[in-house]
């Protein structure tokens, strides 16, 4: 029995400005389910792990940090093939950065249409 007093994440939370755009987009681009919709957010789920929440949120808000000036990703997602992913997401004309490899595995980034971004690794 572990002696914490949390056992899970349930959601991260992305902020975004469009917010019927953003649903859209995770929908349609990267087929995430959508669970509901009321007013200012929306959820998703994904196969495994906690829920996606976007927020409306304003104008100049992003899901990520700076570190020494430079975006750093704040979720980071896993897919079983990488390289399927990538080609797919340049082909939906998502901004998205050159695949890299560390320690064994490989990861990029990409953005949102809010500007967000975010990671996924094999």
């Amino acid at each position: 029995m572990s002696n914490s007093l949390f056992n899970g994440i349930h959601y991260f939370r992305i902020p975004v400005v469009d917010l019927s755009e953003s649903i859209a987009w995770y929908s349609e681009c990267l087929r995430f389910k959508l669970r509901f919709n009321r007013d200012d957010i929306a959820v998703f789920e994904l196969e495994t792990g906690p829920l996606l929440v976007l927020v409306e949120a304003d104008k100049n808000s992003r899901g990520h940090f700076l570190k020494s000036g430079q975006a750093e990703f704040s979720v980071g997602f896993t897919t079983p093939n990488i390289n399927e992913l990538y080609e797919y997401l340049v082909s939906q004309d998502v901004k998205v950065e050159s695949i890299q490899e560390d320690e064994g595995h490989q990861f990029f980034y990409f953005y949102d249409p809010n500007g967000n971004k975010l990671q996924v690794h094999n």
